[in-house]
């Protein structure tokens, strides 16, 4: 019988769990070991319900604990047979279907498994199986409404390491080297591992995607325990357990989906729905969001901003959804405003947390039986240390913080990663002690919650989806006439942040903002990178010793929206300016200064700016002039 934890209000509850070692918490070692243990709870349960749209949600494809571990044995008896050992890569593109769970834990009792975004470009598929040194590739056959397989089939023979590609509804074709997974994972034991495998904890299970310049993907190594450990946290820190039932619309190429919404459920004996094969992205979940809950008694869902902005403005009709405990918001911050809204509209907790793919997927969050701290991300997650620390330009430790002080957060435990694949990218990520500088800022209150003041690493969050910037950069450094290029997040209501990109061109240049974006969206490797807009400077400012400074042009570019924003104040205002800056508490600060017109009181105006900004989160205070 599993130890059982009680609840988690504060961080002395935190430090109390951790006055019993790890190990008498957590005994097993290896996933498998623990999907293994959450099979067994009630074989014949329903493990996993899939709904093909959110039209069809009534007629779900059911999945008990008894099929889903025998499906995730068959496919790693395959993956074994295919010349997959404890060091060898399986790499899949697939959609949110049950197949995806199969090959996701099947690849990590057989090897190891390389998720894959299947939006990215086919280019920057190929790098990154390159960098994951690809053995075996799993894709989605030819359906219609997806380029999966044509991605796939455009790029497979130009992968060195490449020896078997594995298709997904579709047929085996033999001649081409083509396996098909719904013909041939039949053939392998369900009810045991039809071969021998001790896997240790510290053995690698998968390899993440988090960004990397193009050619040379940065791929976060994971090993056995840090998932193991993840999960345990997760169903402690969320009260998760076998009468759970976990909403999933966020990709099983991330670690939110594979993690929060994957393990954490599937070693407890929880339940999980997966929202078609686009997850939110697909309208029709949306629409009938509530319906789903009421009819699967949903007890939790992860999101990000974007997804609560669109559950804000659905009805909810007379849908019951009492089963609802909370919400889990992380990837961006959230505005005190949509939060407060949100909790009205729905009757539900929202928590706060914060966690990156290094992590494991997370690191702290707002305790859902203690105090929520809007605006924060939360108190620590049992054996996770995390702290704020000062350091200098190199990146070196200079000292810890003080209460309230802002500096750069870091964190150390059984969740943090190896290293990534790739030897650059590791320069500079360890300070003193074994610590990973996240490269997020922050300060810490006398609580132990932990609040974002901003970052210091150079991602652009879109949506919770990473974007790396030299991912725009380095395209648009291919225009002749660009001379320095930089991309930043410029503040949006609905995604969190848009990318948007600043540039200088060479003198006497006619290029035009169009014509430079119109260049780089043919070069840019994914969809989701392609700048909103393109700002042509006289000059970028840098730092003195050379550096773009990035700060002032996320400042300028927040100044862009908020003065574009307030253009709604029409006649309430004679003239408005906007300027923004660093502040020490929140990391930035816009000062609006507003001349009213002479008729109009300051509370009019005041409460107008509240409305048009309600889901910013870049603070502001006004200044009536």
């Amino acid at each position: 019988m599993e130890k059982q934890v009680g609840p988690i209000r504060s961080l002395e509850d935190v430090e109390e769990i951790e006055t019993v070692p790890l190990a008498e918490w957590v005994k097993e070692t290896n996933v498998y070991e623990i999907l293994v243990k959450g099979s067994e709870i009630a074989p014949d349960k329903i493990a996993l319900n899939f709904l093909l749209s959110g039209d069809l949600y009534e007629e779900p494809v059911q999945v008990s604990y008894r099929d889903l571990i025998g499906r995730i044995r068959q496919c790693a008896g395959l993956f074994n047979d295919m010349g997959i050992g404890p060091s060898d890569v399986v790499t899949y593109l697939l959609p949110n279907i049950p197949q995806t769970h199969y090959v996701l834990w099947g690849a990590e009792t057989a090897g190891i498994v390389n998720p894959i975004n299947p939006l990215l470009e086919p280019a920057t598929i190929r790098d990154i199986c390159t960098a994951a040194r690809t053995k075996v590739l799993v894709a989605l056959g030819e359906v219609p409404g997806s380029e999966i397989w044509q991605k796939v089939d455009s790029i497979r023979k130009e992968i060195p390491t490449l020896e078997h590609v594995v298709r997904v509804m579709g047929p085996s074709d033999e001649k081409e080297g083509i396996t098909s997974l719904d013909e041939k994972m039949d053939a392998y034991p369900a009810d045991k591992l039809g071969f021998a495998r001790h896997i240790g904890p510290d053995e690698i299970s998968s390899l993440y995607h988090t960004g990397g310049t193009t050619g040379t993907p940065k791929l976060a190594m994971r090993t056995h325990f840090n998932e193991v450990h993840m999960a345990w946290a997760i169903r402690v820190m969320g009260g998760i357990g076998l009468e759970d039932t976990l909403l999933c619309g966020l990709p099983l190429f991330h670690v939110n989906g594979t993690i929060v919404t994957g393990l954490a459920p599937f070693s407890s004996g929880g339940q999980i729905v997966l929202l078609s094969p686009m997850g939110y992205r697909d309208p029709s979940i949306m629409k009938n969001f509530y319906k789903i809950v009421e009819r699967y008694r949903a007890t939790t869902f992860s999101s990000v901003p974007t997804i609560l902005s669109v559950l804000l403005e659905t009805p909810k009709g007379d849908s019951d959804i009492s089963s609802l405990r909370y919400a889990v918001c992380g990837a961006a911050p959230l505005s005190v405003e949509l939060f407060r809204r949100f909790e009205e509209h729905t009757g539900m907790k929202i928590l706060e947390g914060y966690g990156l793919t290094e992590g494991a997927a997370a690191s702290a969050i707002n305790p859902k039986d203690g105090e929520r701290k809007v605006g924060s991300i939360g108190i620590r997650m049992p054996f996770q240390e995390a702290k704020v620390v000062l350091v200098d330009e190199e990146g070196a430790y200079q000292r810890e913080a003080r209460t309230g002080e802002s500096g750069s957060i870091v964190i150390r435990g059984p969740n943090v990663f190896k290293e990534y694949v790739e030897e650059a990218h590791n320069e500079g990520i360890w300070i003193e002690g074994g610590w990973l500088n996240t490269g997020d800022l922050g300060r810490m209150d006398e609580d132990g919650y932990f609040w974002l003041t901003g970052r210091k690493k150079e991602l652009i969050i879109r949506g919770g989806h990473n974007i790396d910037p030299a991912t725009i950069e380095e395209p648009l450094y291919q225009m002749p006439d660009i001379t320095l290029a930089a991309a930043v997040g410029r503040p949006d209501p609905y995604a969190g942040e848009v990318p948007v990109a600043y540039v200088e061109i060479r003198e006497g240049s006619t290029a035009s903002p169009e014509e430079i974006l119109e260049f780089a969206r043919g070069r840019i490797g994914e969809r989701a990178a392609v700048p909103k807009e393109i700002y042509v400077m006289d000059e970028i400012p840098l730092t003195p010793v050379g550096k773009i400074f990035k700060p002032s042009l996320r400042w300028d570019a927040t100044r862009r929206a908020y003065s574009r924003e307030l253009e709604a104040l029409g006649d309430l205002a004679l003239a408005v300016e906007v300027e923004v800056g660093e502040d020490k508490v929140h990391g930035s600060i816009a000062r609006i200064r507003v001349k009213a017109a002479s008729s109009v009181e300051p509370e009019t105006i005041l409460d107008r700016i509240a409305e048009i900004l309600a889901r910013y989160t870049v603070r502001y205070e006004v200044i009536m002039e």
